[in-house]
């Protein structure tokens, strides 16, 4: 699979006596949004948490710009540059939003535990990097700015997902895992998080890999989407090409 920035390669995974993947392969291109779809128990979640290093797998591989991602453990792997939200929002309710979105770079401080603690020259100076970051960049490229100081308590739902995504970006990921990102969310919020991951993608010189079944949202905002049924790649193309592939059709879309 060249010009791939993630490659997995004939993965399997089992529970017990039940294959959640059958030798499954796909390739995600760099600076592009790749979906994952397909019907509930497709094996979604299990392939990414295959990626994270929650599940290992039973077969296969899965490399990161080349990296062996099935020889390091899973708290080693953020390091490599991937980083992950989850479908249920997991913030502090009791921080701010600047707070919140700071504890997504706890990985990146080179300080120590005693520095960091008693908040030394060296602490303090990567702290204010990550501030800056965060003002500069971050709260800008997600319209999040005029919440900065504000409790997450409270917040509208939509706000708070991009909040988890702020969270996700200050860690500097290549890739940027997306666990059904639209999840509960209305018309108008999913319209906005497309916008954004777009927006994301095309002005940080990242990567998305995402799972989702809002397919309004996925075919309009993908590059390429790979569909699993009961395990298994059934299809694998551009939105248009999935659209109108029959096994899709038959297994997830439905005729209209």
């Amino acid at each position: 699979m060249g010009g791939t920035l993630l490659d997995i390669s004939g993965v399997s995974v089992a529970f017990g006596g039940i294959k959640a993947l059958s030798d499954v392969s796909l390739g995600v291109a760099p600076n592009k949004v790749t979906a994952v779809i397909g019907p509930n128990g497709a094996g979604k979640t299990t392939l990414f948490n295959v990626v994270s290093g929650f599940y290992p797998a039973n077969e296969g591989a899965v490399t990161f710009d080349g990296v062996d991602l099935l020889a390091m453990p899973a708290n080693r792997r953020s390091a490599t540059g991937i980083a992950r939200t989850f479908q249920n929002i997991a913030l502090f309710p009791g921080m701010t939003v600047a707070e919140n979105i700071k504890l997504g770079a706890h990985h990146l401080l080179r300080t120590g535990l005693l520095a960091a603690a008693i908040y030394l020259g060296p602490a303090r100076g990567e702290e204010r990097d990550i501030t800056r970051r965060i003002d500069e960049t971050i709260l800008p490229l997600l319209d999040l700015g005029e919440y900065r100081d504000r409790s997450v308590s409270g917040l509208p739902y939509g706000v708070q997902k991009r909040i988890e995504l702020a969270r996700a970006l200050v860690s500097r990921p290549r890739l940027l895992m997306l666990d059904e990102p639209f999840a509960g969310m209305n018309t108008n919020e999913k319209a906005r998080m497309s916008q954004y991951i777009a927006r994301i993608v095309a002005e940080s010189d990242l990567t998305a890999l995402l799972i989702d079944h809002d397919m309004d949202s996925i075919m309009t905002m993908s590059d390429h989407i790979v569909v699993l049924n009961f395990g298994r790649v059934i299809a694998a193309g551009t939105p248009e090409q999935v659209q109108t592939d029959p096994a899709v059709i038959e297994a997830y879309l439905g005729e209209e």
